[in-house]
This record gives C-alpha cells, structure tokens and sequence, in this order.
C-alpha cells in the first residue's frame, strides 16, 4: 500500500504557522489524500533534517525564519531562489533536492488579482531593503517596470541590493520617500513597521496619485495603518495575507500534483484564524 505523500513546514520557532491551515484546505478541498506538518527543527539541526528529508517522510517542505537562506546552500537553487538569496520551498527531482522562492510569484499574484493592469505603472517605490525586498524587486523588474526606488533606513543597503539588480533599481534615502511619492504608481512595504508589537510606519499617503496601488506585507494586523489611509483615499490595495496564500499555491503544486486556487472561502478561514489568535 503507498504511503499518502506528506510535506512539511521547516522552522524554529514555526507553531505560529498558518500554512498547515492552507495546504490542508486545499488537501481537502481536490481530495487528495495526504499530510502537510509542522517540524520546529533548531538550527543546529537543520542540516541533518534537510539532507534526510524523504527519510523522514517528506516529498518537499517549505522553510521559514531563520533556515531560509541555510535552505537555498543545501539544495539545488533556481534563478529565483538566486536573485532573492534564499529558499522557502524545497521539493525532489528525482534524487535531487531543488529549491525555489515563491515569494515573488506570490507577491506579483496577489497584485494581479487585487488590481489588474497595475504593471501599466512606470514607477514603484519599495520601502525596506531585507529578503523581502529582494523577492518583490525581483518580480517588479521581471515583470517591466521601468523605475523601482527603493528606500531603506540603511542606505547602504538598499545600494547593495540595487547593485544587484542593475539599473531599473534606485536607492533613496529614507528621509526622500515624501519626494518619491507623488511618482509612485504602486508603493509597497516590505518593512516590519505597522507589524503587531513594531513602531509605526509613517508614510503621508495623501502625496501618492489617484491611481496608485499600495500593497504591504504586513498580515498581523490585517488592515495595517498604511492600507486604511491608503483605503481612506479610495485606492487600491493588497494585502499581506493575500501574498501568504498565492506564495503558497507552486508548493503544494509540486509536492501534490495539483495546481490549487486561492479561494474566497479559503482567506475566509484564514483571516477568520489570524483575527481570533
């Protein structure tokens, strides 16, 4: 009899994890039989456990906080997984373990669907120069937009990561975002600010155009002081939660067999979880 196929979600600490809530919806929903778990796995452990991982049961796993970028030296990398400098998905060809980062299609997909034709666009301004940054530079440039400003508390940082991507990227400092504002067809947090139990964010959203697009990739809380004043304005927003669900459809694609949807009723269940956690 063969084993249902099970991945699992790698990290230290990972209880907070709302991708067992996601993978089995959607285990449930195609009614495909297997198992997706939570393995809290300490650094000093995570080489073993990666290198054995069908050994351990597993035909792929996601990784988060802190093994990511650990993930992407002990597997196979793609191009995105790459450009971004880290792995959040790891999955077998053959006897070989590959890796990818689906944070990008994960962000360029929520935007898709909260705002069609937003890549119409010529300018974005990216706040935040981390991972994050990395995967949402990385989707703005593949997808043609002709500035990214990117602003950083640090500004040597946001210089490395421009460095990096080539021309299209510009850094600012920080203390420049209300300069930048009136250009920016879509802005976008990458920051931790506005995150539960963060400082604030404060960004003058009145400055942005009518037609801009204001995404953040915060989801505790939901609504962020940045995407309400942005709402309050009568522009378009996306959230982090919708980026959550869409960075979540390749890997359940490739351990499973099946490309799943991110469904109304499935934000339903997961808002409903994150709101009384």
């Amino acid at each position: 009899m063969t084993k249902p196929r099970a991945a699992c979600l790698i990290g230290w600490p990972a209880a907070h994890s709302r991708s067992p809530l996601i993978h089995h919806y959607w285990l449930r929903t195609l009614g495909i039989e297997g198992g997706y778990n939570i393995e809290a796995v300490p650094p000093e452990g995570f080489a073993e456990f990666v290198l054995h991982l069908s050994a351990h049961g597993f035909v792929g796993a996601n990784v988060t906080l802190p093994h990511k970028e650990r993930a992407l030296a002990l597997s196979v990398p793609d191009v995105r997984a790459r450009a971004v400098g880290a792995a959040n998905t790891l999955w077998y060809e053959g006897s070989e373990l590959r890796s990818t980062n689906t944070d990008i299609e994960g962000f360029i997909n929520n935007l898709d669907t909260c705002a069609q034709g937003w890549d119409g666009i010529e300018d974005a301004l990216v706040l935040g120069a981390g991972g994050s940054s990395r995967a949402v530079v990385f989707g703005l440039v593949e997808r043609g937009i002709k500035r990214v400003h990117l602003a950083n508390r640090t500004i040597e940082r946001a210089r490395a990561l421009a460095d990096q991507f080539g021309q299209t990227v510009h850094p600012i400092e920080w203390e420049a975002i209300g300069e930048a504002l009136p250009r920016a067809g879509l802005l976008v947090n990458t920051t931790s600010l506005d995150m539960h139990g963060q400082p604030a964010l404060h960004i003058d959203t009145s400055l942005l155009p009518s037609h801009a697009l204001v995404a953040d990739l915060v989801y505790v809380p939901l609504e962020t002081p940045l995407l309400a004043a942005a709402r309050a304005r009568g522009l378009k927003t996306a959230d982090g939660l919708g980026m959550l669900l869409h960075q979540a459809v390749r890997g359940f694609e490739l351990w499973f067999g099946q490309r799943p949807e991110v469904t109304a009723e499935l934000r339903a269940l997961v808002e409903a979880d994150l709101t009384s956690a």
